[in-house]
């Protein structure tokens, strides 16, 4: 059945006359309307002698009434849309249609808008057009103006900036002079839907707080977002609207993704109808130039004066243009401070972490670190993201608070059984709905590999996009089931995959693994087995096995103790050289990880090279992880020297370490004394009499043999006699499954906060959580009960821009 989409246009589509044959089929809305406004719309639009019309203030209020009229008339006639959108101010229409407020809540809203932005002086707006638009970025930070945003990104062809008026005179004398595009100046009061709009941002969001927003039941594509509203966004969304740039193409190009076919426009005007139409014309020639943004580019939407939303006032300046969905967000850095090395391998669409202006100060936001293209993908407002934590500590809490603040995080798969893993999934999707964005972590199972399979089944199942895999020492048939399962061939004949597989690694003989494309005889094998078509094979052989390579230094859990410092050159040399033999289509996205507890680790992490981050220890001391309060307590306490290392439980009899807490338990020394044992003794017959009573009594609490019997129990009640029979044939593997237990006793006893246990806690850390103990010493986020992991994030991304500003403009000196 064919998709489709109601469009609503916003400021600048409105004409005297408008609404005509609407306002008497609909007498009571009209009524209402009046009664609320406190004017009649009815005579603003069809007479208008008070030259109202052109008027924020009234015209928006009365936008609003003809645009429901609208949808009013055409839903008699026609079932409801698949989607919704609308451009500004026509946002709220969008809303009001998926029933997230009622008529008169919407009218009250879009009037004290109106209101706001009409009380608002000082600034100007600047619509240029023409087929140079993607390089305006480049082409005002040349001539020196660093205050002036992207306010809306309606196609290739087609923007508005927004700033003071004499530095939007002299961004167009710069676009002008290098044959970029045609200027065309608004007529507005202000800097709409701009980095100058703040103070009614704010006034706005306390306004929205006196009133009930419901999720959409239709989705509706946010302008800030260029994506569904996900649950509980409509009021920070909303407020975020009015200082944010309207990212229209980007928007267009998602409906075409899920396969809207139609599109109706509810409203005056065809503008939007037009730039939908280019939209489809763009996609069916392919990929467009990506738009650069501008020095301090709002990341939303913005609306002009009489022409405030931009679309309108040049969509009648020109013709539509192809709507080039930018694949980088509005915010995607322009310029690299300084010469850099050519990086031939980058992601598509990767983007420096600063632009400078001509006084050689830097100008950059937490949207501007890492890759455009990153957060494109990935649906996200940062290149952050919230890496895993075993046993579900990284929770359905914490990965749900993460997508309702525009974020991504990976759920805690590791050490769950299928059954949980499921349910998980299940939790994410109702709460976040089936647009939601949410990562789940896939744990290498060196022992069941059997286990990896069914766990990836699973995800296929349930469209799980986005997989972490970490601990992987090499590709296995579970990791190019994911990754090739639905790999095609676009129109264009470019193979594409839509699940992203982010590799954590910290070895470059595993990342060069993981940089090729998948091994063929995994390949085959999926093949002969009927699990991937020729078609996903064909199209998988151009595709690296991972998209994004994580570059993992010492980090808490399974670590290498690798340095950052020598890891992300080896990462991002690695991949220029592959990506350059390979000639991968969209390249292959390095991260860091590991050691990001302080606003000044972020940032070296961007200028070594990484395109997104992923943080891990300072999330487990947030009040949404699945972990005791008890083991929250002393995270918060620890200091950058309070961890060491361990034996890794499920990679025990190999010797891989984990990083654990050292402060405040003894685990790190049992456990490693353990290893040593291991490695001494043949069995548990063997062990030295006065150690085995020191195991049992003071270590364990219970004899091995009582051990041994519960550990057997287990591996025969979850289906793997296989590790009984061993054990029983073999003594050194018996002790080995005995020792294991240990691990997973340490882990749960941590997890539940049990006090006559707490010498034995298994807290797996890193130092970075010592680091962000420090940056937030004396501050709100000192309590971890404070510390939600979206401000942590928020703390850390405005903690790095404000680094790298002070940083770069010291050079300048």
């Amino acid at each position: 059945m064919q998709r489709t989409a109601w469009l609503f246009p916003g400021q600048g589509a409105q004409r005297r006359g408008m609404g005509r044959d609407l306002f008497d089929r609909y007498p009571e809305a009209m009524a209402d309307a009046d009664r609320i406004l406190g004017f009649s719309v009815r005579e603003l639009c069809l007479d208008d002698s008070g030259g109202r019309l052109t008027d924020t203030r009234y015209l928006q209020p009365a936008l609003f009434v003809v645009n429901e009229l609208t949808r009013r008339a055409y839903a008699a006639r026609e079932p409801a849309p698949d989607y919704l959108a609308g451009h500004s101010l026509g946002e709220y229409n969008a809303l009001l249609a998926a029933d997230a407020f009622d008529f008169e809540t919407g009218l009250a809203l879009v009037a004290r808008r109106g209101e706001l932005m009409g009380r608002a002086t000082g600034g100007a707006m600047t619509a240029v057009i023409g087929p140079g638009v993607a390089r305006i970025a480049d082409l005002l930070a040349e001539a020196g103006v660093d205050d002036v945003d992207l306010a809306n990104l309606n196609s290739a062809e087609q923007v508005v900036l927004s700033g003071p008026a004499e530095s939007l005179r002299r961004a167009a004398g710069a676009v002008t002079a290098a044959g970029a595009g045609r200027c065309v100046p608004l007529r507005v009061s202000a800097a709409f839907h701009s980095r100058h709009m703040a103070d009614a941002a704010r006034e706005f969001a306390a306004f929205l707080d006196g009133f009930e927003l419901r999720d959409p039941r239709i989705p509706v594509i946010a302008n800030v977002t260029a994506r569904p509203y996900r649950p509980g966004e409509v009021r920070r969304l909303l407020a975020a609207q009015v200082h944010s740039a309207v990212r229209w193409s980007e928007s267009m190009r998602h409906l075409l993704a899920q396969g809207v076919q139609r599109v109706a426009e509810q409203g005056p005007g065809r503008v939007l109808t037009g730039l939908w139409d280019a939209a489809v014309k763009d996609a069916a020639n392919g990929p467009a130039p990506e738009q650069q943004a501008v020095a301090g580019s709002a990341s939303g939407p913005a609306e002009v004066g009489e022409a405030a939303d931009g679309a309108s006032a040049a969509g009648r300046a020109a013709p539509a243009a192809p709507a080039a969905a930018p694949a980088a967000l509005a915010s995607a850095p322009a310029a690299v401070l300084a010469p850099s090395p050519s990086r031939v391998g980058a992601a598509a669409g990767s983007a420096p972490v600063s632009e400078r202006s001509a006084d050689g100060m830097t100008t950059l936001t937490p949207e501007r670190l890492g890759s455009a293209a990153f957060r494109a993908d990935y649906g996200v407002r940062y290149a952050y993201l919230a890496g895993s934590m075993y046993k579900g500590i990284a929770s359905t809490e914490l990965v749900a608070r993460m997508a309702r603040a525009g974020l991504l995080g990976y759920f805690g798969t590791g050490g769950l059984r299928t059954e949980r893993i499921e349910a998980a999934i299940a939790t994410l999707r109702g709460e976040l709905g089936p647009d939601g964005s949410f990562g789940m972590n896939l744990l290498h199972a060196l022992h069941d590999p059997e286990l990896e399979e069914t766990t990836v089944r699973l995800f296929l199942r349930h469209g799980v996009r986005f997989v972490e895999a970490s601990g992987f020492t090499r590709p296995t048939r579970a990791l190019v089931l994911y990754r090739l399962s639905r790999a095609h061939r676009d129109g264009a004949g470019r193979a594409v995959a839509p699940n992203r597989l982010l590799a954590k690694v910290s070895r470059p003989e595993v990342a060069t693994a993981f940089m090729e494309p998948a091994p063929e005889e995994l390949v085959r094998s999926l093949l002969a087995d009927g699990l991937l078509s020729a078609a996903e094979a064909e199209a998988g052989r151009a595709l690296p096995l991972a998209g994004e390579v994580c570059a993992e230094a010492d980090s808490g859990g399974h670590t290498d103790a690798a340095v950052a410092y020598t890891l992300m050159p080896a990462m991002t040399g690695l991949r220029d050289r592959i990506v350059a033999e390979r000639g991968y289509p969209d390249g292959i996205r390095i991260g860091a990880a590991g050691g990001l507890g302080a606003p000044e680790g972020l940032a070296a992490a961007f200028v070594l090279g990484a395109d997104f981050v992923v943080t891990g220890s300072v999330n487990q001391c947030t009040p949404q992880a699945g972990t005791s309060d008890t083991v929250k307590d002393l995270l918060a306490q620890a200091d950058v020297q309070d961890t060491g290392y361990a034996p890794a439980g499920d990679m025990f009899e190999i010797g891989a370490r984990v990083q654990v807490l050292w402060r405040g338990t003894l685990f790190a020394a049992r456990a490693n004394k353990l290893y040593q044992v291991y490695r001494q003794y043949d069995g548990l017959e063997s062990i030295d009499a006065k150690l085995r009573r020191t195991i049992e009594e003071g270590w364990f609490r219970r004899d091995l043999e009582q051990v041994w019997k519960e550990t057997r129990e287990y591996y025969l009640r979850v289906g793997r006699p296989q590790e009984v029979e061993r054990a029983e044939r073999d003594p050194k593997h018996r002790m080995a499954l005995v020792f294991r237990w240990y691990f997973v006793h340490s882990t749960r006893m941590a997890m539940r906060g049990d006090p006559a246990e707490r010498v034995n806690y298994q807290i797996h850390t890193g130092p970075a959580i010592g680091a962000f103990n420090r940056f937030a010493a004396g501050t709100a986020l000192a309590d971890w009960r404070n510390r939600h992991v979206d401000a942590v994030a928020e703390a850390l991304m405005a903690g790095a821009a404000q680094v790298l500003r002070d940083r770069f403009s010291s050079l300048g000196r």
